[in-house]
């Protein structure tokens, strides 16, 4: 994977937990300690923030530092099916991801009951 694709998808991570906490940048950028400014060049993979500064951020968010970098891999077109659900639920609200979970349960249980 590159470096660049790399502090994309971290940059994005950020940016759904963010959405999904229902912080503006500038909310999070006050949590963190970060500079608004800076936060946004994060969150479109501009910046190759250090590891001081994601700890920060994922601090402010409450989430574990871990969970940023979990599953991480290229994105392209063989990406697998499942990572590519996995980082579309990951930028809905809690809310919403169990709504979705129990549509695609639903949807399971239907097929399997024909």
């Amino acid at each position: 994977m590159k470096m660049s694709e790399l502090i994309r998808q971290i940059g994005q991570r950020i940016r759904n937990y963010r959405v999904q906490k229902g912080f503006s940048q500038e909310r999070l950028a006050e949590l963190s300690g970060c500079h608004p400014t800076y936060i946004g060049q994060i969150e479109r993979g501009e910046k190759n923030a250090t590891l001081e500064s994601i700890e920060k951020i994922s601090s402010a968010l409450k989430i574990p530092l871990s969970t940023l970098f979990e599953k991480l891999e290229p994105q392209n077109a063989s990406q697998s099916i499942p990572l590519q659900c996995y980082e579309l639920l990951l930028a809905q609200s809690k809310e919403e991801q169990e709504q979705l979970f129990h549509i695609l349960s639903s949807i399971i249980k239907y097929r399997e009951e024909k």
